[in-house]
């Protein structure tokens, strides 16, 4: 049997990559990202280590990531673009967050056919 099309094996790693934040397992998270991703949201950029070790010391957890809109994504070659309206609920040192955001990620296909997040940008989403 072949393998998916690219745009469905993008919006399955990116479903099993919202499964492991909600499980707040790092090691399931950073299998998602490539070494060098980075987020960018109206605080500036974040990067994988600081994210990771922010999960790790369980500052930052998560109880709730559900996307909203039917994933876009655009397949480029070996780079695949997924943009979609999220909701989540974070939890960070005590307080909670609950957050309804425009997401877009940029995934790079690893030579071993898997896709990796590199970069994700998160705005917060104020219309329909």
């Amino acid at each position: 049997m072949p393998p998916p099309p690219a745009a469905a094996q993008v919006r399955e790693t990116a479903r099993a990559w919202a499964a492991a934040i909600v499980a707040n397992d790092p090691a399931r998270i950073a299998a998602h990202m490539a070494d060098d991703w980075i987020i960018v949201s109206d605080t500036g950029p974040t990067s994988r280590d600081q994210f990771l070790a922010l999960i790790t010391s369980g500052r930052l957890t998560h109880s709730a990531m559900d996307t909203v809109t039917a994933p876009r994504v655009r397949v480029h070659g070996d780079t695949a673009v997924l943009t979609a309206r999220v909701t989540n609920t974070a939890h960070y040192e005590g307080e909670t967050y609950p957050a309804d955001e425009w997401t877009t990620d940029v995934f790079v296909r690893q030579g071993d056919g898997r896709w990796l997040c590199v970069l994700s940008h998160i705005t917060t989403a104020t219309g329909e």
